[in-house]
Order: C-alpha cells, then structure tokens, then sequence
C-alpha cells in the first residue's frame, strides 16, 4: 500500500505542475502547450484516483504509462529542439528550473515505484 500511495504522490506532483504551468503557455488557434499540459494534469489525476482506489493492474501500468510519457516528454524538450509536429507546438525549453525538475523527479520515480510493484509481484507469484 505504500509503494501505491507514493507512486500516486509522484503522480500528484506530476498533475500539480502542469496544471500550475498550464497558463503561463501561450494559447493558439491550434493544440497549445497550454492545452496539453492542462491534458496531462487530468489525466494524472483520474489514473492516480484509479490506482489509489482499486490498486488494478492495469491502473500501474497506467500511471506508469502517463509518467513515463510525461518525464519522457519533459527530457526531450529540455535536450532536443524538435519544433512543431503538425498541430503540437514546439515546446523547446532548454532550462531546468525548480518545477520542471520537481515535477520530472516525481514522474521518475512514478515508473520507478512500478517496477518495484511488478518485481515485488512477479516474486510473490513463484
């Protein structure tokens, strides 16, 4: 239980950033950084509600999923200028300041929690 509730904490920290950032993003006639960080704040929050509450399978994999997305994300903008890709911006930022690295953290240790959640539950098994 408590590798859950800390793994739904990284996903809360997670949520909370993106959506504190969210505003402080330009807004476009197309999908905004503004938007998309907004995205990812709700969807951290309803599959760390998941996990929380039902401890699934699935929901793990899912908060896995987001986390990983999210500090994948987060790692390529801050390293690689990749530009705009169809209607998502470019989200190039190449700093790190205190959010971003609490927030990358979280995400890390999120995927971390889960692999410790599969290893401990794959050696319950045998």
């Amino acid at each position: 239980m408590l590798v859950r509730v800390l793994a739904v904490a990284g996903l809360g920290i997670s949520a909370y950033v993106h959506l504190h950032l969210a505003s402080s993003y330009p807004v476009g006639d197309t999908i905004t950084q503004t938007d998309l960080f907004y995205a990812q704040g709700a969807v951290a929050i309803v599959i760390g509600l998941w996990l929380l509450v039902t401890g699934h399978r699935l929901a793990w994999l899912a908060a896995a999923l987001v986390a990983a997305a999210s500090l994948g994300a987060v790692l390529l903008y801050r390293y690689v200028d990749v530009g705009s890709i169809g209607p998502i911006p470019n989200m190039y930022e190449p700093v790190w300041f205190t959010e971003k690295t609490t927030s990358a953290i979280a995400e890390g240790a999120t995927v971390v929690l889960w692999l410790a959640h599969e290893a401990s539950r794959l050696t319950r098994r045998r």
